[in-house]
């Protein structure tokens, strides 16, 4: 008699988030599982390769991969339960929109969410775990793609160039139009802002 365990197919979750740092928008996670038959090439974490790169990946990642989901956390969860909290939401969400059950799930970082698999923590996982590196390139070319709509419905911020980071254009802009209902506002440098309007 033959054992089922012998067959049983391992499904490896890498998982990634991308938005925690910006004062606008929603902070997005995504969750992959490669396939061993179809390799990626130059899978990285997302940060080290150029839009251009990852608009490329992005595509075969999806193509490719067994699974995949990606999944956000809204600025009203992020001011509601902080921008951790709303993380590991979203990472949650992405893992359980997978579509298989992951044997193990590997994140990014040293925080994890609550989830039903066993799960393990690993800092800097971006670089070193394709899986992870996948994650990281879908997250962030859907928060970036979401960034572009916000640019569109607010073009006075200059979403398009900033992506909602705090850089000097987006606290210039800041300044100038006020925070829009996508900036969040449990942030201390939009609360600031917001409390001077009001004062």
């Amino acid at each position: 008699m033959t054992s089922n365990h012998q067959n049983a197919v391992i499904y490896i979750a890498g998982v990634d988030e991308a938005g925690r740092g910006p004062l606008a928008g929603d902070v997005f996670a995504a969750a992959v599982v490669l396939s061993p038959e179809y390799a990626i090439d130059g899978l990285a974490d997302s940060k080290k390769l150029s839009e251009k790169k990852r608009d490329y990946l992005a595509p075969i990642i999806k193509a490719r991969a067994t699974a995949w989901a990606i999944a956000s956390a809204s600025v009203a969860e992020i001011d509601d339960m902080n921008i951790l909290q709303a993380t590991l939401l979203a990472m949650k969400r992405a893992v359980e929109q997978l579509g298989v059950n992951p044997t193990e799930v590997l994140i990014d970082g040293n925080r994890a969410p609550q989830l039903a698999f066993p799960t393990r923590t690993i800092i800097g996982g971006d670089a070193t775990i394709a899986e992870i590196s996948a994650a990281s390139i879908l997250a962030k070319t859907a928060r970036d793609a979401s960034l572009m709509v916000l640019h569109a419905k607010y073009p006075e911020y200059a979403f398009d160039r900033h992506k909602g980071y705090g850089t000097a254009l987006h606290m210039a802009k800041l300044k100038e139009w006020g925070p829009c209902p996508e900036h969040r506002r449990s942030f201390a440098t939009v609360r600031v802002l917001l409390v001077n309007a009001n004062t």
